[in-house]
């Protein structure tokens, strides 16, 4: 089917709390009936599901608004428990925009349309270089306030980045310690330099107020 000159596809679908970018893992522990439902049936098939964002409300027991735009996720590994439950390791592979949500049987599905990047070329575009530096940078130093203040698990700021600025640019949003509101915001830009700049805008704004935190704010 297509929407729009666009192939679509019809995807199981997860709505979470949190968002996932590609490239980044995601591990699930699945306890509720219908989403071990879910496991089993993408094991079965071609083991992808979706990931969207919940926008208001809980998932548990329907009711709940989702954002539109959402990531791929593949499973790589995966446990059946004795009681049924599933223990899923499943990474973000695209980007996703959903064209319409279809009838919950017993879960979630939609039909979705894949969403490409424009390329973060930093050898022909210096600014897109730039942007990507200053993300990198806002993001480390947010890390190491971050591990100062102590304020739970984070990912080292000395984390190793990708040589590849595509996938480094997806490392650094998925380390990068904002909300969720914020990783979609960056997970629905139409391309890897604009995300690059608005991640070193707000990286450096949470950098920033850690710091202020820090000097007794």
């Amino acid at each position: 089917m297509s929407d729009a000159g666009q192939t679509t596809q019809s995807l199981p679908m997860f709505p979470l709390g949190t968002v996932l970018f590609p490239g980044q893992g995601l591990p699930l522990h699945i306890f509720e009936p219908r989403y071990r439902q879910l496991a089993r049936d993408c094991v079965r098939a071609n083991r992808e599901f979706g990931v969207v964002l919940i926008e208001r409300g809980s998932e548990v027991g329907g009711g709940d608004m989702r954002f539109d735009v959402g990531t791929v996720a593949h499973i790589g590994e995966e446990v059946e428990m004795p009681d049924g439950r599933w223990v899923l390791m499943a990474t973000g592979t695209r980007r996703i925009r959903v064209v319409c949500w279809l009838p919950d049987d017993p879960y979630p599905v939609a039909l979705v349309a894949s969403l490409p990047d424009s390329n973060l070329d930093t050898m022909s575009d210096p600014g897109a270089g730039q942007a990507l530096a200053a993300a990198e940078r806002g993001v480390r130093r947010a890390l190491a306030y971050q591990a100062e203040l102590d304020q739970g698990p984070t990912v080292p700021a000395t984390v190793a980045l990708s040589a590849d600025p595509e996938v480094a640019i997806w490392q650094l949003c998925g380390f990068a310690p904002i909300g969720p509101v914020d990783q979609q915001r960056l997970l629905e830009l139409e391309s890897s330099g604009q995300r690059a700049r608005l991640l070193a805008e707000m990286a450096g704004q949470t950098a920033d107020q850690l710091a202020h935190l820090l000097a007794g704010g």
